[in-house]
């Protein structure tokens, strides 16, 4: 499983020209999924996620997590996060996900979510969605469940 968070001071995703989620001050979070995933690694990389200490204190440090700062989240699923470029110019996507697995454990991040962050949001998946932010910082981090 991959994440990538972005701190943002808002974002928003949009579908046919109208907004399906939106968030002020907190993480825009992409969400890739292979078929080796599960609900054990989905717990681990959401409970790595929420705690990490990547919002300022009061010193200009890092080291306040989401719940600290009351920071939101929109998450979106973006199979092309295990976008294969070894062989040619076209990447291969077969490392991710089957999309009925995928679809379910996305949702299942979500409401895991929920749980412990006020406002959640999401994408929709499988559809061609806009996605517009203000990155924080920039401040990007790319959670791999391989690297946890």
């Amino acid at each position: 499983m991959r994440f990538v968070i972005q701190r943002v001071q808002h974002a928003s995703v949009t579908v046919d020209n109208e907004v399906i989620g939106k968030i002020g001050r907190g993480y825009m979070v992409l969400v890739g999924v292979s078929d080796a995933d599960d609900e054990a690694v989905a717990d681990k990389m959401v409970d790595k996620m929420i705690k990490l200490r990547i919002n300022e204190d009061a010193e200009g440090k890092t080291n306040l997590s989401l719940a600290d700062v009351g920071g939101e989240l929109l998450m979106i699923s973006q199979f092309t996060l295990y976008a294969n470029c070894k062989k040619g110019n076209r990447p291969s996507f077969v490392e991710a996900g089957a999309p009925d697995k995928a679809n379910a454990l996305y949702e299942y991040m979500i409401e895991r979510c929920k749980k412990s962050v006020p406002v959640v949001e999401k994408g929709a998946f499988g559809e061609h969605m806009e996605v517009s932010l203000l990155n924080d910082g920039p401040f990007t981090i790319v959670l791999d469940s391989d690297r946890l």
